[in-house]
């Protein structure tokens, strides 16, 4: 897709979204693992550099200025919602310089592909028309302006549903809302529009009926696949949306190389990475900025968040795995949680129902079932037995645990930090640790065993006695 330097957009993502039935801004609402307003945003910039994309704000409008903040758009304050026209309208000072063709189209159109608005932009560039629109037919256009052609097809104008008369009403194409046009003519104009409508508001739809009765011709290409141009106005919408946008990205993936089992059930965010002959299971979540390298398994049912695996990688079913980095050959699972922060290093084995938080695991090490590492720092090869745990808080502050290498850490013990276990040293099964271990020591932290010669015996006489 080419960058176009003499095309401005402008996004319009001022509207309050009612329907949506929520506090949060409509545009701010997530389809596909991104906003509505970040999938129109980087739409937009696959046609034309940051300095000339613009987008309409107004409710709340901070939150979605940050919500973009990072993509280098520039913005325009909409305090007053009055339609789409005084929208534009009130980037006159912006717009109005910058020339050449100005497209517009909406914040909550997160289907709209950038294959289609680079056919608008040449379909515009390549005609004499002062606006080229992208129109549709629906099986039921009601709610929708209708497409008015006189009896050569010629576009002659747009008729809102309120305004239609029964014969237009029976018109089934319909207008998409987006539009590009010659900047010089836009402005030249754009004060003719007036708010005679029931609703008091300027529509950007009169535009196409002013340009053509001051002779200036109008285009339409119309979209076969009317899905695509879908505007989110409630969560019903949305939620068909989402669909659309993750079997996009599924059939990408697919095609890119990687094996997805029963990729209707299967849940992936628009900037997650996949290397090539990766197997993801069924139910997997791959979510945020995850990043998963070649030749890796991804279990059933499994949730991946903002991490990084490398190749060879394998995570068994119902594994949790947020914001971590996992290297090559590493293993994960099945029923295991690295909960945030961690860093394993090749070969390491996480087996189930351990959790790890903040633990940095080196070459090796294991830890195979039904353990707790907390706040960890654990050398090489070291072996971390079932039921083991770091005690990391002691109820008001975070304490580490480290771990040299190849350490042999029995079952059952109770790493109390802050704690050093040296390199090559051994902790006895059912400790409790709360000093230092020094290197190729053994450390046991265990009660002495006390056995009670005959106690079952006076303990079956106590039960039979009345009570």
């Amino acid at each position: 897709m080419s960058i176009h330097n003499d095309v401005t957009i402008a996004i319009l993502a001022a509207g309050l979204g009612t329907r949506m039935k929520s506090r949060r801004a409509k545009v701010l609402h997530s389809a596909g693992g991104r906003t509505l307003m970040e999938h129109s945003v980087r739409t937009a910039l696959s046609l034309a550099a940051p300095e000339r994309v613009f987008a309409v704000v107004g409710h709340q409008a901070e939150n979605v200025r940050q919500n973009v903040a990072s993509y280098g758009i520039r913005f325009i304050n909409q305090e007053e919602q009055k339609g789409t026209g005084h929208a534009i309208l009130c980037g006159r000072n912006e717009l109005a310089s910058l020339g050449g063709m100005l497209l517009v189209f909406y914040g909550d159109c997160p289907l709209i592909l950038p294959s289609t608005l680079e056919s608008l932009i040449e379909r515009h560039r390549s005609s004499s028309a002062a606006a080229t629109m992208i129109t549709t037919r629906l099986e039921e256009p009601t709610g929708y302006g209708r497409v008015v052609r006189n009896p050569a097809g010629a576009l002659q104008s747009i008729v809102e549903q309120k305004a239609a008369s029964p014969d237009q009403l029976k018109v089934r194409e319909i207008n998409a809302g987006i539009y590009c046009f010659r900047s010089e003519l836009f402005w030249r104009y754009v004060d003719l529009l007036t708010a005679n409508n029931p609703a008091g508001e300027y529509y950007l739809t009169d535009m196409i009926s002013i340009l053509i009765e001051h002779g200036h011709p109008v285009q339409a290409i119309t979209l076969d696949d009317s899905a695509e141009l879908l505007g989110i106005n409630n969560r019903i919408e949305l939620a068909a949306a989402d669909r659309v946008l993750r079997a996009r990205k599924v059939r990408q993936l697919l095609l890119d190389g990687v094996t997805i089992e029963k990729p209707e059930t299967v849940t992936v965010d628009d900037q997650v990475l996949v290397g090539m002959d990766t197997v993801i299971g069924p139910f997997a979540q791959l979510r945020g900025n995850t990043v998963i390298g070649e030749n890796c398994r991804i279990g059933a049912c499994s949730i991946i968040e903002d991490s990084e695996l490398a190749d060879e990688v394998e995570i068994g079913p119902f594994t949790i795995v947020g914001t971590s980095k996992l290297e090559r050959g590493v293993h994960a699972g099945p029923y295991a949680r690295l909960r945030m922060g961690n860093h394993l290093a090749e070969d390491v084995h996480i087996g189930n129902f351990v959790e790890l938080k903040k633990a940095t695991l080196g070459a090796g090490t294991k830890a195979g079932h039904l353990a707790y590492l907390g706040d960890a720092i654990v050398g090489e090869g070291t072996n971390i037995g079932a039921g083991a745990i770091t005690c990391n808080f002691d109820g008001v502050s975070k304490h580490q645990t480290k771990v040299g290498n190849h350490a042999f850490i029995g079952s059952n013990s109770t790493l109390v930090a802050p704690l050093e276990i040296a390199s090559n040293s051994y902790v006895a099964a059912g400790s409790v640790i709360t000093h230092n271990v020094p290197e190729q020591a053994l450390a046991l932290g265990r009660s002495r065993q006390v056995n009670k010669e005959g106690y079952a015996k006076k303990l079956a006489r106590v039960k039979k006695s009345p009570a």
